[in-house]
C-alpha cells in the first residue's frame, strides 16, 4: 500500500466531491464545510450514490465472475464496504485492485482499510484523474497492462466539465489498455429530471465544486469504439447481469459496462 502523502495536509476550508459522498451514504469521515454541501442537495443525491454503489458492487462481481483478475478504480472516494476489491477478491482471491484519489483523507483511510487477500494484491495512487497517463504509469507496478484491466470511473464524470476534455482523459485510458479490458462508467444525467440536477449543480456550485451533468447521448460518447455490454446503457438500477434484477427505482444516473475489442 502507498504511503508517500500520508502527512499531506487535509484542507477542511473548501469541500471535497469525496467527503459529500460519504455523507451521502452514511459515512463519518467528512467535514462541516461537506455537510454543508450535503446537507442542500436535494434527497435524489442521495439516492444516487447509494444506485452508484450498488452498480459498482455488481458490475464487479459480474467482470470477476468472467475472468477479470486486475482492476483500477478512479476517483475511489472514503473506503465504504463493501469496496471493490472485497467483491472482486470474495470471487476471485487473487484479483490485484489499484485505488486511485486525489483527496489525501481518502489515502490515510486505504492505507487502514483497503487490505487485500494474500492471495491478491491492492495499492493506492494518491493522482488526480486529470493525469491518467501519470496514474497508469503508477498503477503499472501492481496491474499488467498486457492483460485485461477493468477501469472503473464510477461518481466522477460529473465532476469533470467540458474544459478538463473529460473524453480525452477516458481514450487516453482507453489507449492504454489490452483488448479484452473494460471500462465501467456511471454518470449523472442532465436529461431525466432536470429541474432536480439544476438544484444539485447550483448548491455543489455554491461550495465551488462544479458539477457537470451530462445528456444520455453526451454519456455515450465516452463508450465510443467500445462494445458495450448488455443490459447496454441504462441508469444504475436497471444494470444486471447474472444476479437477480435490483428493485425497479427512478434514476438520474446513467451507467454502462463496455469491452475493449
Amino acid at each position: 500500500m502507498t504511503t508517500g502523502m500520508s502527512h499531506t495536509p487535509i484542507d477542511t476550508s473548501r469541500p471535497h466531491s469525496a467527503r459529500v459522498y460519504d455523507w451521502l451514504l452514511g459515512g463519518k469521515d467528512n467535514y462541516p464545510v461537506d455537510q454543508a454541501v450535503a446537507e442542500q442537495l436535494p434527497a435524489e443525491a442521495k439516492i444516487g450514490a447509494h444506485q452508484n454503489r450498488a452498480f459498482m458492487s455488481r458490475a464487479t462481481a459480474w467482470l470477476a465472475g468472467e475472468g477479470i483478475g486486475q482492476f483500477l478504480d478512479i476517483g475511489t472516494g472514503i473506503p465504504t464496504a463493501p469496496n471493490l476489491h472485497q467483491t472482486a477478491q470474495e470471487i476471485n482471491p487473487a484479483a490485484r485492485v489499484v485505488y486511485c484519489d486525489n483527496d489525501p483523507i481518502v489515502l490515510r483511510h486505504a492505507e487502514a482499510l483497503l487490505i487485500s487477500r494474500p492471495e491478491g494484491a491492492t495499492d493506492y495512487v494518491p493522482a488526480d484523474v486529470r493525469e491518467p497517463e501519470g496514474i497508469v504509469e503508477t498503477a503499472r507496478r501492481i496491474l499488467d497492462f498486457d492483460r485485461p484491466v477493468a477501469v472503473s470511473l464510477l461518481g466522477l464524470l460529473h465532476f469533470l466539465p467540458d474544459e478538463d476534455d473529460p473524453y480525452a482523459i477516458v481514450r487516453t485510458l482507453v489507449s492504454t489498455l489490452a483488448p479484452g479490458s473494460y471500462m465501467v462508467l456511471s454518470q449523472g444525467a442532465s436529461d431525466v429530471n432536470p429541474e432536480r440536477g439544476e438544484q444539485g449543480a447550483a448548491e455543489y456550485g455554491r461550495g465551488g465544486i462544479r458539477l457537470a451533468l451530462r445528456t444520455r447521448d453526451e454519456f455515450a460518447r465516452f463508450l465510443d469504439g467500445l462494445d458495450i455490454v448488455e443490459p447496454g446503457l441504462v441508469t444504475a438500477p436497471e444494470w444486471f447481469r447474472g444476479t437477480p434484477a435490483p428493485q425497479p427505482e427512478a434514476s438520474g444516473l446513467y451507467v454502462a459496462v463496455a469491452r475493449v475489442p
